[in-house]
Formats: C-alpha cells, sequence, structure tokens
C-alpha cells in the first residue's frame, strides 16, 4: 500500500516539476539576452546550476516510489478471488499502459513543438499543472480505496520480508542438510519459516526471467536518443511549411501502442482464449517472448533503413561534388534527401514489442511475487529498463572506444553519413536473437507461482 505524505511521490513529482519551471525562468544578465550567442557569454550560475539539477533529481526520487507503487495500488483495487475481477485485472495492465501512452503521446506531440517555438517555462510549466490536478483527483477517491496490510514503512516491511525469507531459507536448507527437516504443523500446513523459504525461491525463480529480459531496456533506450538522432537527418517537411520536431516522431510509437492494445485486447485475447483456453488467451511468459521477437524484427528493419539511408546520403553527395555533410542547416532542411515516413516503420513495430513484453512484464512480475511485496514486483519491470539504460551507454562508450581507436570513425560520429548506427543495430539484433533463445530456455521450465505447470 502507498502511504501518503507531505512529500509523497506524487506531490514531489510535482515539486520538482514546479522547481525546473521556476529554472527556467530565471532571468538572465541583458548581455545575455543582447547576444545572438547568449549561452556562451553568459553560462548559468552555480545556484542556478545546483536548483536545475536538484530539480531533475527529485523528479527522478519521486518516479522512483510513484511509478511501482501507483500500478500496484490500482491493480490491488481488484479481487484476485473473484472470477470476473481476476480477469478484469488482466485488462487492468492492458489499460493503464494505454493510458501512460495516450498521455505520453499528446505530451510529446505538443511539448516539443512549445519548448521548441515558445518557450521552456511553459513547457515545464503546463506539465506542472497537470501534475497538480492529478494530485487533487487521486486524493478525492481516498475513500474508495480498497487498502491492504498493516501500518509501518512500507520500505521497510518489504525488506524485512525478504530479509526474512532469506534466513528462513538459509535455516531450512541446513535442516535439510542436517537431515531434520520440520515439516509442518498439523494438517500439512507449513511452518511460517517454510512460507518465508518457499517465498524467497519464488523471488530467485524470477531472476533467470528478469536478466534475460535486460537487452529489451537497451533496446528501449533507442527512441529518444538514436532513433530521434537519425530522425534529426531526414526531411521531416509536412506541406510547404510544418517542419516536423524530431523528438515528436515518437508519438508514432504512442500511436502503434495505443492501436496494438486495443487489437490485443479486443480481438487477439478473445480469439487465443478460444484456442488454447486460457483466460489472458496466452500467458505471461508468451506474452514477453513475443515481446522480444518483436524487437528483433524492429532492430532488423532499423538496421536496413539506416543502411538506406547511408545510401542515399552518399549518392546525394557524389552528385553535389563528394560533400558528405549531415548537420540540418539553419531553415530546417535536411542535408539527406529521405522523407521521415522511411524511419516510422521501426516506430510502428517497436510499439507492437511494447505491446506484449512491457504489459506482459508488468503483470508477470505483480503477479509472480509474495503478496506483500506487488510493489517490488512492478519495481523489478522498471529495473529492466533502468540497468538496460545503462547497458545501453556502456555499449556505446566501449564499441566508440574501439572504433575511433587508431584514428578510426566511430559508429556514432557526429557526423551520422560517416558513422554506422546500422552495424549497431545488427549488433543489438544479434544478442536479442541470444536473449531470445535464452528466454525460451528458462521460460518453459518456470512454474507459475498461482498456476502451477502453465507455461
Amino acid at each position: 500500500m502507498c502511504i501518503l505524505h507531505f512529500f509523497s511521490p506524487k506531490s514531489g513529482k510535482w515539486q520538482g516539476l514546479g522547481m525546473l519551471t521556476l529554472s527556467s525562468m530565471f532571468s538572465s544578465p541583458q548581455q545575455c539576452r543582447d547576444s545572438a550567442d547568449g549561452q556562451g557569454v553568459c553560462p548559468p550560475s552555480s545556484l542556478q546550476t545546483a536548483f536545475f539539477y536538484i530539480s531533475l533529481y527529485l523528479v527522478a526520487i519521486a518516479q522512483s516510489g510513484h511509478k511501482p507503487c501507483v500500478q500496484a495500488f490500482g491493480a490491488d483495487q481488484f479481487d484476485a478471488t473473484d472470477p470476473d475481477e481476476s480477469v478484469s485485472r488482466a485488462s487492468f495492465f492492458n489499460w493503464w499502459y494505454m493510458g501512460l501512452c495516450t498521455s505520453a503521446t499528446v505530451t510529446i506531440a505538443l511539448m516539443s513543438y512549445v519548448q521548441d517555438n515558445i518557450g521552456w517555462a511553459l513547457g515545464f510549466g503546463v506539465p506542472s499543472l497537470a501534475m497538480l490536478l492529478a494530485l487533487a483527483i487521486f486524493l478525492l477517491g481516498t475513500r474508495t480505496y480498497r487498502f491492504y496490510g498493516g501500518g509501518g514503512s512500507a520500505s521497510a516491511s518489504t525488506f524485512s520480508l525478504v530479509r526474512k525469507a532469506f534466513v528462513a531459507w538459509r535455516i531450512q536448507k541446513r535442516s535439510r542438510e542436517a537431515g531434520s527437516v520440520e515439516l509442518g504443523h498439523g494438517d500439512g500446513e507449513l511452518p511460517q519459516d517454510a512460507v518465508l523459504a518457499e517465498e524467497v525461491k519464488g523471488l530467485a525463480r524470477l531472476f533467470p526471467i528478469w536478466a534475460t529480459c535486460l537487452l529489451y531496456g537497451v533496446v528501449f533506450a533507442q527512441p529518444p536518443t538514436l532513433f530521434t538522432k537519425q530522425a534529426a537527418t531526414l526531411d521531416r517537411r509536412i506541406g510547404q511549411s510544418f517542419q516536423v520536431p524530431p523528438a515528436a516522431l515518437q508519438c508514432f510509437l504512442g500511436t502503434s501502442i495505443i492501436a496494438c492494445i486495443v487489437l490485443y485486447d479486443r480481438v487477439l485475447v478473445p480469439v487465443a482464449r478460444g484456442v488454447s483456453g486460457v483466460a489472458s488467451g496466452i500467458t505471461m511468459l508468451q506474452r514477453i517472448g513475443t515481446g522480444i521477437a518483436l524487437s528483433l524484427v524492429t532492430l532488423v528493419v532499423a538496421a536496413l533503413v539506416e543502411m538506406k539511408r547511408l545510401r542515399v546520403a552518399r549518392d546525394a553527395a557524389t552528385a553535389s561534388g563528394g560533400l558528405l555533410v549531415v548537420v540540418v542547416d539553419g531553415s530546417g532542411t535536411s542535408a539527406v534527401p529521405m522523407s521521415l515516413w522511411w524511419i516510422v516503420p521501426q516506430y510502428v513495430l517497436l510499439g507492437a514489442a511494447e505491446v506484449f513484453i512491457m504489459v506482459g512484464m508488468q503483470e508477470f512480475f505483480y503477479d509472480q511475487v509474495p503478496g506483500a511485496l506487488k510493489s517490488l514486483g512492478l519495481a523489478l519491470y522498471l529495473s529492466v529498463l533502468g540497468v538496460g539504460s545503462f547497458i545501453s551507454s556502456f555499449l556505446i562508450t566501449v564499441i566508440d572506444g574501439v572504433t575511433t581507436r587508431n584514428g578510426g570513425t566511430s559508429w556514432f560520429a557526429d557526423d551520422l553519413n560517416r558513422g554506422h548506427l546500422d552495424y549497431f543495430y545488427l549488433l543489438l539484433a544479434a544478442l536479442t536473437a541470444l536473449e531470445l533463445l535464452a528466454f525460451a530456455y528458462f521460460s518453459t521450465s518456470y512454474v507459475y507461482k498461482a498456476k502451477a505447470g502453465n507455461h
């Protein structure tokens, strides 16, 4: 259960966004405003820089408490012992993710334009007000929520349960080795220590599944980074005057997710349910595996599109006398005569992959952790994305160092036409193929907590 304090995760996020808004409103000295390159002439003061970074860290800290708890809290509103509510809970994860993607898509489309063309103060101010409104609406429903568990610190009880379960498992292991395992307290009931030991075993069984999903976190990190960098080199004009911001192309990702969730929940699940007899259509691990396979297809398509982009750029360079330039000029016209629509398929495919793997991981980790650790289960899902982002940074750093050794050209050169993002995508595709094989191996032997033998 998430306990509200003045500095709750949701209010902390609003406070962080509010501070970001204030940081973007700090006035600059007159000479900075008059200079064409004010940022270089008048760098921000130490106080302004500190205020800005504190704002970012405050948002990050708030998200770490808000994201795993709020979704677990929402799923807790369904009674798992009621057949109808149990089925509804499976759909809850679909519609929850659809809601997140809908709001993110609208935000990216509007805020990227506002921040580029109006100002950062309004760009941060609108999300701050939206978060404040969300906090007020959340508090209005307090009397209607279902609450479970006792008082005390949620984080303390989480770590306490994990610690007790681990100690109980150690004791049970030593007792088994000594040949004196206590079997129960009558009627086949396991003692408390044995129950805790089984729970820590359950957590341990999740580790191979978690580990084999990590590479998807690397793939997930690409749309706001390398995909966007690719998009910035393309012809993004629609009509005569409108230019699509590179970051706004992520709207195709969100739109794909929204459409695929509707198709999955309303079309695929009923059909699959009739074939498999499983209430959710396919099992949670089958859903995750399908998502990994789709992410592999996404990477192959992204590599092929990048190969095409490099050919177009080189042909254009040959036609212009050998100049290989990728920098977007002041008018916003791309140096690569290639439409933005070429890059859309990789966004659409990744959106379809997310519907399977992201929602599948949410439901799987929530469902398979011990009952008192539901928010920990969703934290495991979120950690896949966080660790994957670090792995992505590590891979890029290592590859950049290796490829630039002895005067070579980096795969991630500032001039993308001299780099090789296609090689990086193919490398990720090969690693994802290995990940899929490992996932298939571990998932086929996994025994579900609630439905033993269901794979």
